[in-house]
Parts: structure tokens; sequence; C-alpha cells
């Protein structure tokens, strides 16, 4: 078995969400959902989907956080 491509750059973007906001990483990593599929380990798409949802929502929030900084 390995990993899939997509499957390490999930893992590369869960430490960097950990430094960036200060979590615990091993929380994201359990978060992480997988299947395999000829003999390969893919990230679930229901996870990811999930994921990604929830890094656009950070993003989002950042504009907001920032004019809350300079009132």
């Amino acid at each position: 078995m390995q990993l899939h491509d997509t499957t390490i750059a999930q893992i590369v973007k869960l430490i960097q969400m950990a430094l960036l906001t200060g979590t615990d990483i091993i929380d994201h990593f359990r978060m992480m959902e997988l299947k395999e599929e000829n003999s390969k380990i893919f990230l679930d798409e229901d996870y990811l989907k999930i994921f990604n949802e929830s890094i656009d929502k950070m993003i989002s929030s950042v504009p907001q956080e920032a004019e809350n900084l300079d009132d």
C-alpha cells in the first residue's frame, strides 16, 4: 500500500495549518479520513469537501478580523 500524491499533499497542508494556527497537528491528523483503492491510500471525498469548506471559511474571516484590529 502507498500514499497517493494527493494524500501526501494533504498531510503537508495539515502541517502548515497547524503551524499557522498554533493548533495541535495530532488533532488534524485524527480528523483525516482515508480510503484504499488499488493499493493506494486516498483522501475520502467527504472529508476533503469539509476540509476545503473550513479553509474557505477561515480565509473569508481574515479580512473581518483585520478590520476589527484597525478599530
